[in-house]
């Protein structure tokens, strides 16, 4: 198969993944937590690649997810105990987090390459060069298992937890009224972002891990407010924004995760149109006109 398949492909996947658990961060009102985590995994992704000596992606993957809950359970310390403001906590843990990460970098591992680059746009075309083979039979990108893998558990848990995560996310006093644990649902849900952020970062890099779990899920808030249609409306809205996104970026010959931040950007604004349109139209179809008799 084309390089260009398996680059979509791996667009559609990441978006998938995103859209759905994004969803939820942005009725949480915590749509920016994905930011906090894509910074705060570095010093694990560095303690990981000391303790084994190797950057395979699986001790790579331990080490930035244990970071990842480390920094979710930091922020909602400092939300809860500290009664700090929720943007504040994620502020203050992503920033200190990172910082901590880079001294590490400068102080044990200056003979680690650590790309810039890279770390803040990602190169998802060089998704195809890293394959697996089996037997002597290729099986495509590593990058695509990965991904796909980590989307059917995310959909799996998703559907098993549904109820209870809806009801935390929309009602968290009555939640823990009948008896739901909130605090466990909101690290499940925090522990999911996590895993979703760091397997993404790797394929497309920071800006675009944060564009499609916003996006998406911003653009589908307007359009509806049921729950599950809205993650069906953000999935779709980040495929097509990772398709068009990447025809975009070869025709400009620009950067992929640029072009789909831009395409998603351009998603939302047109959705606000149409829909301030529609509230417009509603609005005055219903008002009774000034000439009416009362």
């Amino acid at each position: 198969m084309s390089s260009d398949f398996w680059i979509i492909l791996t667009a559609c996947l990441v978006a998938a993944l995103n859209a759905l658990l994004g969803s939820f961060l942005v009725l949480r009102r915590m749509a920016m937590i994905g930011d906090a985590i894509s910074h705060a995994v570095l010093p694990g992704i560095v303690i990981a690649y000391f303790l084994s000596q190797s950057r395979a992606t699986l001790p790579m993957l331990v080490g930035a997810a244990a970071t990842g809950l480390l920094v979710t359970a930091l922020i909602e310390f400092l939300n809860r105990k500290v009664k700090l403001q929720s943007d504040a906590s994620i502020g203050i843990s992503f920033t200190f987090l990172f910082a901590v990460g880079v001294i590490m970098i400068s102080y044990f591992g200056t003979n680690i390459d650590l790309d810039q680059e890279c770390v803040l746009y990602g190169e998802i075309a060089y998704v195809p060069m890293y394959n697996i083979a089996v037997g002597g039979m290729d099986l495509g990108p590593r990058q695509v298992w990965i991904v796909g893998s980590v989307l059917l558990f995310s959909i799996v848990s998703v559907i098993w937890g549904y109820n209870r995560l809806a009801v935390t996310t929309f009602d968290p006093e009555f939640a823990a009224s009948v008896g739901i644990n909130v605090v466990f649902w909101q690290f499940f849900l925090m522990g999911g972002v996590s895993l979703s952020t760091v397997v993404s970062f790797e394929s497309v890099g920071a800006v675009l891990v944060i564009a499609l779990l916003v996006g998406p899920a911003a653009t589908a808030y307007l359009i509806t407010n049921r729950l599950t249609p809205m993650i069906v409306m953000a999935i779709i809205a980040g495929v097509m924004a990772s398709v068009i996104g990447y025809y975009l970026a070869k025709y400009l010959n620009a950067s992929i995760a640029g072009a789909i931040s831009v395409v998603i950007g351009i998603q939302f604004a047109i959705t606000i149109v149409i829909v301030s349109i529609r509230r417009r139209y509603n609005r005055l179809k219903y008002e009774p006109s000034q000439n009416a008799p009362v």
